[in-house]
């Protein structure tokens, strides 16, 4: 299995939502299910359902997020170099079509949250700074159609 490539930030996050669903939320939905088998009849007790509905979701998110971190490598602050755009870099580009500036923080797949700024190393975009140093432009084909971005700063 290829290595999923995780900031430490990201890489802490995981283990920490792993932490709480299997110390907390799995407690929490054992909890409903032993409520609503207190009601009698499963074959028409919604409550029970939607408890071994949610059982079902938060198993299958443990074991997603247990692969995730088994399978992990994680870019360590001192691989990066702020001389190019790497995993893990900030960068401030410009959206020179629009004039707008942009800050992102480039990070692996399993870590994007474009509303927070972070996009993964495999979008379009994310995918075509990687390697370019401050001053170069890059056009990139989006779904939205074709930007062009010069990269203005790269930071950690």
């Amino acid at each position: 299995m290829e290595k999923n490539v995780l900031t430490r930030e990201g890489y802490n996050k995981l283990e920490e939502e792993l932490e709480y669903l299997k110390a907390t939320k799995r407690k929490e939905v054992s909890e409903r299910i032993k409520q609503a088998l207190a009601f009698g009849d499963l074959s028409e007790n919604s409550e029970y359902d939607e408890a071994k509905n949610e059982q079902s979701l938060v198993e299958s998110r443990i074991l997603e997020i247990e692969s995730l971190l088994k399978n992990a490598r994680v870019v360590d602050d001192r691989e990066i170099d702020t001389d190019s755009i790497y995993i893990g870099c900030k960068v401030v580009v410009r959206d020179t079509d629009k004039n707008k500036n942009f800050e992102y923080k480039i990070v692996g797949t399993s870590e994007a949250s474009p509303t927070e700024g972070k996009i993964s190393s495999d979008s379009p975009i994310g995918s075509s700074l990687l390697n370019k140093r401050e001053g170069e432009k890059v056009r990139v084909h989006t779904p939205g159609g074709i930007r062009n971005f010069e990269v203005l700063e790269i930071f950690k």
